[in-house]
Formats: structure tokens, C-alpha cells, sequence
């Protein structure tokens, strides 16, 4: 899922068997998975999971990774406690399964992360990062939170609210060249829309030969073709968090 108007499901990819270097903490109505740097910080960046949930090892393995650069990095339970998607489940149950748990709908849990980063962690500067159905999560909070200072929305775009071009804080659109999930004509349509409303810094980047999930959800031991183009993503997503954070 990537698209709000048309969400689509999404394979889950190469699964990581990786256990994490962070914490389980609860933070008022929600879990939350939490892991910092070696030293102190007053840098954070909310990790937004896909339809796979927070415990997605993937998705820990990318909140470690924004760790070992300098930044307190959070995956809350944005589904607050429902199931995520299964790889085994009927996709034609997926829009059902989508009700309760919209990507646009998440405001009461941002309000607790935020209020959590900067109580308990110290955060003075705070971004967003999220993948697929976070992606989608990503946009909507850089839309409706200016204190966020910076976003990376990974293959996902808010396609209903009539004013989703209108940025509040810089982001990096990443997208597949193949990604069956969001068509390259919509990419280049929120570019162009971008560039016409945009007062913000932005920039969307399409990876050439990828597919959906690419960041996060593919590996590069066992696609050593795609590895240059994994890291190259990844390594992007830290520059623009180094340079706006």
C-alpha cells in the first residue's frame, strides 16, 4: 500500500531475521520500539512500519541504521495494538482490513511520539521517515506538522487532501521504476504539482530497475545486482536527515 486513494497491496519481500538493538517501551496508549545512538542527541526520527507492522524486523533493522548515524529513532505501533497485514492474508479483504487503520488518521499518536521524543529523549529537532503505507503516514504529518523539520516519504503519497503539495517542512520523495503499487505517471505528477505549490525545499528521486519495497523489504546479499541501488537509497535518506536535522 502506497496510495491513499488506491491502496494496493504490496509482497512482503525478503524478510530479515534480525532481532533489533533497541527497546519495547509504552508510550500512553501505544507500544513503541526505541533505539538511540552511542552518544547523546537531541536528534530523533519517527519510523513509520508498512502494512507489515512495527515489529517488522526490516523496519528495525532501518530505525538501528538511522541509530548508528547520531539519531534517537522510534517505530510506534501505529495500528495501536490491531493485527497488521499478513503475508497469508486474502488481499481481497485488504480494504476492509484498511478501515481502522488509514495512514491519514494517525494524529493522537503523533501527538504522544512527539510529547514522548521531546519529554523523555530530550529531542530538540525531529523528522519523519516511513515506508509504503508510512510513506503515505509521512506525507500526511509533513502536511499538518510544521515543528517536524525534515521528511523522507519511501514509495508513498497522500492522494486525497486537496492541499498535499503545500510541504510544511523539506522531503525526499523515493520511488521504484517499477513499482506496480505507484505508476511513474503519479510520480510525475506530485513533481510537477510540487514545483507549482511547493514553498519548501523537495525533491522526488525514482530508482531506476526497482520495485516496490526496495529500501527496506530487499536485501542486498541476496540481491547483489540491486545492492549498489539499495545502499545508494538508504545512504540518500541519511543525507537529506543530516542535511535538514
Amino acid at each position: 500500500m502506497a496510495n491513499e486513494a488506491k491502496p494496493c497491496p504490496c509482497d512482503i519481500g525478503d524478510k530479515m531475521d534480525y532481532g533489533g538493538l533497541g527497546e519495547e517501551v509504552q508510550i500512553e496508549h501505544i507500544q513503541a520500539y526505541v533505539t538511540k545512538p552511542t552518544s547523546g542527541t537531541d536528534k530523533a526520527v519517527i519510523v513509520i512500519q508498512d502494512i507489515y507492522g512495527w515489529q517488522l524486523p526490516n523496519t528495525r533493522y532501518m530505525a538501528d541504521l538511522l541509530a548508528s548515524h547520531g539519531y534517537i529513532a522510534i517505530c510506534p505501533d501505529f495500528y495501536v495494538g490491531k493485527e497488521p497485514w499478513r503475508p497469508t492474508d486474502d488481499w481481497s479483504t485488504f480494504q476492509e482490513w484498511l478501515q481502522d487503520r488509514k495512514p491519514t488518521n494517525i494524529n493522537r499518536e503523533a501527538d504522544a511520539v512527539l510529547k514522548y521524543l521531546k519529554g523523555s529523549c530530550g529531542a530538540k529537532r525531529i523528522a519523519v521517515v516511513g515506508f509504503c503505507w508510512g510513506g503515505v503516514a509521512t506525507h500526511h504529518l509533513i502536511l499538518n506538522y510544521p515543528e517536524l523539520k525534515a521528511g523522507v516519504s519511501v514509495y508513498g503519497i497522500v492522494r486525497e487532501t486537496e492541499d498535499r503539495y503545500k510541504l510544511h517542512s523539506p522531503t525526499f520523495f523515493i520511488f521504484a521504476e517499477n513499482d506496480h503499487v505507484i505508476p511513474l505517471d503519479q510520480v510525475a505528477t506530485l513533481e510537477k504539482k510540487l514545483q507549482e505549490h511547493c514553498t519548501v525545499d523537495f525533491k522526488v528521486k525514482i530508482f531506476p530497475g526497482q520495485t516496490h519495497g526496495f529500501v527496506h523489504r530487499k536485501r542486498g546479499d541476496i540481491n547483489p545486482k540491486d545492492k549498489p541501488i539499495i545502499e545508494e537509497a538508504r545512504k540518500d535518506m541519511i543525507n537529506w536527515l543530516n542535511k535538514y536535522i
